[in-house]
């Protein structure tokens, strides 16, 4: 570990790798505290530029260094600004800033703009994670009278449109999301690992994603069963279904097989009647691109072709890659389940956290993409916060076979309308 610290230490001629660098900065935290890391990083620094010091080296020597350290502090502030929620890392903040600027006046400007930025990045979090607490304690309900009965279908002009606002809402969700969370996750699996973050403040924009997708499958099975009338319901799942093929002609996987699950789910697979009227065929095609038969191959074939189409574009909308999440998460535990953190004779598996990053530096790429289509509020309120039914209480399966529902929904389940 020393020695992979050394090596992101910058000196007035050196300046470790961005690939090394982000490589080191997501997997230390299974071994060290983030605020550790740094305080181990501001003592060799201390040490061998001899800041503040009796005897400090030349101006021109500290001209090279400062604006070094000064980058890997942006560089870790954009990349994991989420560390630095911790006072302890801000307390090292603070403290070799000072130096810096005592040292070198000439730096302030730069210290100022790196600290203020990061400001702004933990401001909108925070703002972020107000809503998403806002909304979750708003948008499920145990019974009928709960739901919204605005139809997705009158309020949303086009499957299209809803496609791209499902975009929207997907890009916007998957920013928040930091890298370091996918290690963190796996750390909170394995009790066994050097570092704990119960002390620390948590991040839980990864499961709130998560969480978005199984909102989006309930949402999809709520709007089709609220409806009594076959004939409505049909109109709805054709909506849906057509929404779907918008989404996968985006690259919007995650919103795509969200809505596959959804129509998928008992409640509305039972709707033999309503299914006789759909035409099966769209369905079907987009169910064989995510079908998870040999670990997903269909899709992971689809994928590849996205993500080729997104590195050469130039237009914004041939840019977005929204992978299936789930998926992306799975392939990450199994990688880091498949090989040990440490080698035989003790040191760190660094090559199996290179493969870590690499994966991970995929997602980053396509969470920065921004969303190119115009933004309708109203669409993406009712999407995120309008009530749906859940597996609690009166939820959906339940709802669909207890005797005191509505006396449509009883002739549905029995007839199989």
């Amino acid at each position: 570990m020393e020695g992979l610290i050394q090596h992101m230490v910058p000196t007035a001629e050196y300046y470790p790798d961005r690939a090394y660098l982000f490589a080191f900065l997501l997997s230390s935290r299974l071994f060290i505290k983030p605020h550790e890391l740094l305080g181990e990083v501001c003592a060799l620094c201390d040490s061998q530029q001899h800041l503040g010091g009796k005897d400090p080296p030349t101006r021109e020597r500290l001209g090279r260094f400062i604006p070094h350290f000064v980058q890997l502090l942006a560089e870790w502030t954009e990349t994991f600004p989420y560390d630095f929620r911790d006072e302890r890392v801000m307390v090292h903040v603070r403290n070799i800033t000072q130096k810096c600027v005592t040292v070198d006046p000439s730096i302030r400007k730069e210290v100022s703009t790196l600290l203020q930025n990061l400001l702004v990045r933990l401001t909108t979090l925070e703002k972020y994670e107000e809503f998403l607490m806002r909304i979750s304690a708003e948008n499920s309900t145990d019974c009928l009278e709960g739901l919204n009965t605005t139809d997705v279908t009158e309020l949303c002009a086009s499957p299209g449109l809803l496609a791209q606002q499902l975009t929207h809402i997907e890009l916007e969700r998957l920013s928040y999301i930091g890298p370091e969370e996918f290690v963190q996750a796996f750390a909170k699996e394995n009790p066994n690992l050097g570092t704990s973050f119960k002390d620390m403040k948590k991040t839980r924009n990864l499961e709130s994603y998560v969480s978005w997708f199984n909102r989006l499958s309930y949402l999809v099975a709520t709007d089709v069963c609220k409806h009594v009338k076959k004939k409505q319901r049909v109109r709805v799942m054709e909506y849906w279904i057509e929404t779907a093929r918008e989404c996968f002609n985006i690259g919007n996987f995650n919103s795509l097989m969200a809505i596959i699950a959804g129509l998928n789910m008992s409640p509305v697979a039972r709707l033999k009647k309503t299914w006789s009227k759909i035409q099966s065929g769209k369905f079907s095609v987009l169910e064989h691109q995510m079908d998870p038969s040999s670990n997903f191959s269909s899709y992971r074939s689809t994928l590849k072709a996205a993500m080729w189409r997104s590195a050469g574009a130039t237009d914004q909308r041939q840019r977005i890659v929204i992978p299936f999440f789930s998926l992306l998460v799975k392939d990450l535990y199994f990688l880091n389940e498949g090989c040990s953190n440490k080698l035989p004779n003790g040191h760190i598996n660094f090559e199996k956290f290179w493969q870590l990053a690499k994966q991970v530096t995929e997602f980053i790429t396509w969470k920065q993409v921004a969303c190119p289509f115009d933004k309708c509020t109203k669409v993406i309120t009712f999407l995120q916060a309008s009530p749906v039914l859940t597996e609690n209480g009166s939820c959906l399966p339940f709802f669909f076979s207890s005797a005191t529902s509505c006396v449509g929904i009883v002739r549905m389940r029995t007839t199989g309308k």
